[in-house]
């Protein structure tokens, strides 16, 4: 196999990736709507949206290694694979932001969404510049991450008894969100406050 190659095993994970938020929103929505005019749905219902995000993310993690152990590392791939991440993860929380319409979950979901937007571009900028590998992915982010999936894995499933624990998941990768943000930034600033 050649390194570069487009329609390489990694990528076509991480394009299955993407076709999976159709379904989880259809799944998430579709009958009877979820969130619209109270949270309806059975407990299959949430442990097949459950399933179908740790997929996901499980794919997010098994395409990179994929790509590195197979020497299938390609543009399109270092390209797609964060934004099939970015995805699923703000599709996932619009739909928990929905059903849980409170401003803690609203809060945390602005964060992190915020977050993503604010990294991407910086990035881009500074590949720009050539200095990418200066906000290349931290311990913290790889840390945010976990603490994102698990968190939002655990809300899709929406058993009461593990409520708090969510919350507890969810708030832990917001401070890691706004702390990997700060060290992406504070790399960045010799460059950012050039004229």
């Amino acid at each position: 196999m050649t390194t570069g190659r487009i329609l390489n095993i990694p990528n076509i994970l991480t394009l299955a990736r993407i076709a999976l938020i159709p379904v989880f929103l259809i799944i998430s929505y579709w009958p009877p709507a979820i969130g619209v005019s109270g949270h309806e749905g059975s407990m299959t219902r949430h442990i097949i949206l459950t399933g179908i995000f740790v997929v996901a993310a499980i794919t997010d993690w098994f395409d990179g290694y994929l790509a590195r152990t197979l020497n299938q590392t390609s543009a399109f791939g270092r390209f797609l694979d964060p934004v099939a991440d970015k995805l699923m993860v703000a599709a996932a929380l619009i739909v928990l932001v929905q059903w849980q319409p409170s401003i803690s979950m609203a809060f945390a979901a602005i964060v992190i969404i915020s977050r993503e937007i604010t990294v991407s571009a910086l990035r881009e900028w500074m590949a720009e510049l050539g200095a990418r590998t200066n906000v290349a992915v931290s311990t913290v982010g790889k840390y945010k991450t976990a603490f994102q999936m698990i968190a939002i894995s655990v809300f899709l499933l929406n058993w009461q008894p593990l409520e708090m624990l969510a919350y507890a998941l969810l708030y832990t990768a917001v401070i890691l969100t706004l702390w990997s943000m700060f060290i992406y930034l504070k790399a960045a600033w010799p460059y950012l406050k050039q004229p």
